[in-house]
């Protein structure tokens, strides 16, 4: 992987989040693909239900962020063959006409990537702003 790529997996992420839609979720992941939240966490195992975890998180549709009041920008900071650190932030808003920005956080991502480009490990640091 180049950063290129991992910047181009990093854009495809927000778009697949600002979404919610499960093809585009599912393209970004291996099929055996691990995602963590946070690093103690027990890792999601699959792509099926990573996808569903995003779709609807803990079950439940509702517990989605609502659309249009939030967006991110993330980028990679480390990039070693197959592996990637990125670095950015995740902002929410009150509403979405995203004129009061609520919460903001920093985050970082450890990344590893399968031969066709989709993450088969993903581990989640972040921290709010005070």
């Amino acid at each position: 992987m180049t950063h290129a790529d991992v910047q181009r997996w990093l854009d495809r992420y927000v778009e697949a989040w600002k979404s919610y839609d499960p093809v585009a979720i599912g393209d970004l992941f291996a099929a055996d693909a691990e995602y963590r939240y946070h690093p103690w966490d027990e890792p999601e195992i699959g792509r099926d239900t990573i996808v569903n975890d995003w779709v609807a998180p803990a079950g439940n549709v509702s517990g989605r962020d609502d659309a249009g009041t939030y967006d991110a920008a993330y980028r990679p900071a480390v990039v070693d063959g197959d592996r990637a650190v990125a670095i950015g932030t995740s902002d929410y808003y009150s509403d979405a006409t995203r004129t009061t920005l609520d919460r903001r956080y920093h985050n970082v991502f450890l990344l590893e990537f399968d031969a066709d480009g989709r993450c088969r490990s993903f581990t989640e640091y972040y921290v709010k702003e005070p």
